[in-house]
């Protein structure tokens, strides 16, 4: 064994530069390996390892404080179905007023809670991320997911009606979402609380049904109307996995295709270094070692520098999946999406395996040559595999250097279907990457309206804390927009509606002027061109049975309107309608617009206009600029494509490039005999780089349609998980230009891969090649 240890160790030495392209084609496999499984993996079930790591609370349960005792909902524990419970809690509302800044103004629902984890609480273990749990009076911990960083630093304050504040001391996120921020028993208590929260775990709650079970066994003892809210942790999966399932097809995609690569890849670069290196198998097995050591030397060869690429892979893999996965789940309220420990473990377990078996094939020819056939196929590939090619193309107008390099390829079929493939798959992601891009793009403009509207100004409402009464009436309002350089104006009314027959309320936004400039983006029928008319998502169809065409009955009060839905919205809102103005008079006709989006002539200066309008209109309006910015999602699904799409191009660069590096190696003796005829060093990088610019050019013609096909299933694939309908214009982002430039990616990795080792094989002299010999 030591023989064998010894003749591998000299290997690694000798053959340095292969040594290094193993190890460094292995720990970009690697990395994209481990990213691939990690985003997959974290993908599958975020909410539920994160709800079983923190204990979440199956029921969120807010009863009336006048209804009910603590000490019956203390004895609510112990009703049957209930595994545990944990408090009662007080519950109070703070009114954040306006233009405070780091919060949305509005209601934040604060609970008195003595302590986040579970030695208080057997239940809803929140997690206590940035500074410390309130610990005296005026302290408040907000709950903020630390993947989304904190909003602002703590010592910040909430402002209280009676003119106090609360202190932020630190950042905790629930799993449950059981509150807006938590402060001591005692802050609670002054806060003039009118609710008592309750959280339970059931035994069973893997339904819906199951759930209102639980729910009503534990309030069949107490008071009728003492439950006045509840939130099921059911709802809050379904809700997360709407957002991480349009991930889903993206990582899946690259994730494959990062697998497929990586081990293309592999298997090449180690195959290649065996079949290098038959000559020196032969000198093995002359001066004694047995075909078994010799199999095993080439095996622990390639297995060297495999196992330490491996390793920083590994390291290297986890440190750029920990952004992605931040990105990911953000907002969500997730902790703890880093790389799962069996996401490690499968790719330092299995990476070694497979170079050990991609060396394997090849060691194993070795094992049964004799050493003088093993000498012997060390040399040049044999002349009848090639031959017939060569003289085809030589009789071809072409420089001699490029007809000799478009052979090249035909003497190793099978080293060049690897490379070619591995190019095919770069041209694929690179394809799929622009397709996700341009999309991607094209859905956050919609949904952000970018470059729509430059300014928007909101009307404050004089019923809420900080609220002013507006100096100017609506129609006074839209006429100073326009008088001050306004070129388009919409104005935007919000007044929940009903449908005729429920319950339900629905969200309305009802839009007057010139609404068209906004682009909303419509999958179905049309935008608003006339009274009576609404559109709306796709979510709100489905969930009703409903289609474009079909009339819907509005009721607001006493006053009911009939609209017909003219168009169906890419959007998901299930509870939401647009309408115009019209709709809005017929329901309320009182009622004035609550925002002015404006739309300024190119160059205009949107920051100057927002002021020049809050000098002129007075109190009670706020008028800032809107930014053009991606949203959240894109920028993570463009994230994920830039990487996995830079990490494939650079494995399949190193695959050519390794291509050329052993194919220089085995015709040393014909790149002599080149030269000494007059072959120039530039003629050499030329045949060379042209041997792997005819692969790239295959390989971008196949990998081409396959980005585009693959483009075509992934996104609708997505939309359908996020229950979202792209337009068709949204998959449609190709165009010539692109089209053309897109095949030349394969040639640009080609060519990149095969420059060095070409002008490393132009360098050569002939006295190189007869001593080597």
């Amino acid at each position: 064994m030591s023989a064998v240890w010894s003749a591998s160790r000299a290997a690694v030495k000798r053959r340095r530069l292969q040594t290094t392209i193993i190890g460094v084609v292995v720990l970009l496999s690697t990395a994209t390996i481990t990213i691939a499984l990690a985003l997959m993996a974290a993908a599958a079930a975020p909410f539920d390892d994160a709800f079983a790591r923190q204990s979440g609370a199956h029921v969120v349960a807010v009863f009336d404080g006048s209804g009910v005792t603590d000490g019956q909902l203390a004895r609510t524990a112990g009703s049957p179905g209930v595994q545990a419970a944990a408090g009662p809690f007080a519950e109070a509302v703070v009114n954040v007023p306006e233009g405070v800044r780091g919060f949305v103004a509005g209601p934040l629902t604060v609970v008195g809670r003595p302590a986040p984890d579970g030695r208080v609480d057997r239940v809803d273990r929140v997690d206590l991320w940035a500074g410390h749990w309130p610990a005296g009076p005026g302290e408040i911990v907000l709950n903020s997911g630390p993947a989304n960083g904190a909003s602002f630093a703590p010592d910040r304050t909430v402002p209280l009606p009676d003119g106090s504040v609360l202190r932020v001391v630190g950042f905790a996120s629930s799993v449950s979402q059981s509150a807006g921020g938590w402060v001591t028993p005692e802050q609670a208590a002054a806060l003039h609380p009118t609710a008592v929260q309750m959280l339970y775990r059931f035994t069973a709650a893997g339904t819906d049904a199951e759930v209102r079970a639980g729910l009503a066994a534990v309030t069949a003892d107490l008071p009728a109307g003492a439950l006045t809210g509840s939130q099921s942790y059911l709802d809050l999966r379904r809700s997360v996995a709407t957002r991480t399932g349009a991930y889903v097809p993206f990582l899946m995609t690259f994730g494959v295709l990062g697998l497929v690569v990586a081990v293309l890849i592999v298997v090449n670069v180690v195959g290649g270094a065996v079949v290098s290196g038959f000559r020196h198998i032969g000198v093995l097995k002359a001066v004694g070692f047995t075909p078994n050591q010799v199999a095993a030397v080439y095996v622990l060869m390639v297995s060297v520098p495999a196992v330490l690429g491996c390793l920083l892979g590994t390291l290297l893999g986890d440190l750029l999946a920990g952004p992605l996965l931040a990105g990911a789940f953000q907002g969500l309220g997730i902790r703890g999406t880093g790389v799962d420990h069996r996401v490690d473990a499968v790719a330092l377990l299995g990476m070694p395996v497979v170079v050990a078996l991609a060396a394997l094939g090849p060691a194993l020819r070795a094992h049964r040559l004799s050493a003088a056939e093993a000498i012997s196929a060390g040399s040049a590939p044999r002349a009848g595999r090639a031959l017939g090619v060569q003289r085809r193309l030589g009789s071809l107008r072409l420089p001699r250097a490029v007809s000799l390099g478009l052979g090249q390829p035909f003497a190793r079929p099978a080293r060049t279907a690897l490379t070619t493939a591995a190019i095919v798959l770069g041209v694929t992601a690179v394809t799929l990457a622009s397709g996700l891009t341009g999309t991607m793009t094209a859905y956050s403009d919609a949904e952000e309206h970018n470059g729509t509207y430059q300014v928007e100004v909101s009307v404050d409402r004089p019923d809420r804390p900080g609220g002013a009464v507006p100096a100017l009436g609506d129609g006074a309002a839209e006429s100073l927009l326009r008088s001050l350089g306004a070129v388009q104006v919409t104005a935007v009314g919000w007044q929940n509606v009903k449908l005729a027959g429920s319950a339900q309320s629905l969200s309305g936004q009802f839009l007057r002027g010139d609404s068209a400039s906004l682009h909303y983006a419509v999958v179905k029928g049309h935008w608003l061109d006339g009274p009576g008319q609404v559109v709306v998502s796709g979510g709100f169809l489905r969930q009703r049975g409903l289609a474009v065409g079909d009339p819907l009955h509005l009721d607001l009060g006493e006053r009911r309107t009939t609209v017909t839905i003219v168009g169906q919205l890419m959007s998901y809102d299930p509870d939401g309608v647009l309408s115009n103005w019209e709709t809005l008079q017929r329901l309320a006709p009182e009622q004035r617009a609550g925002d002015y989006l404006v739309q300024l002539a190119p160059g205009a200066d949107a920051g100057a206009f927002a002021a020049a309008f809050r000098t002129e209109a007075g109190p009670g309006f706020r008028a800032q600029e809107h930014p053009d910015e991606l949203n959240q999602g894109t920028l993570t699904v463009v994230g994920f494509a830039s990487l996995f799409t830079a990490m494939l191009a650079v494995v399949a660069a190193l695959g050519v490039f390794n291509t050329v590096v052993l194919t220089t190696l085995e015709r040393r003796r014909s790149l002599g005999m080149l030269k000494s005829i007059g072959m120039t060093p530039r003629q050499v990088t030329v045949m060379t780089v042209t041997s792997m610019a005819a692969l790239g050019a295959v390989g971008g013609a196949i990998g081409l349609p396959l980005g585009i096909l693959a483009h075509r299933l992934v996104v609708p694939a997505a939309g359908r998980a996020a229950r979202i309908d792209f337009p068709a214009s949204m998959l449609h982002v190709w165009h010539a230009p692109l089209l053309v430039l897109l095949p030349f990616s394969g040639l640009l990795i080609a060519v990149l891969g095969a420059y060095v080792p070409a002008r490393s094989a132009a360098r050569l002299t002939i006295a190189q090649v007869l001593r080597d010999e």
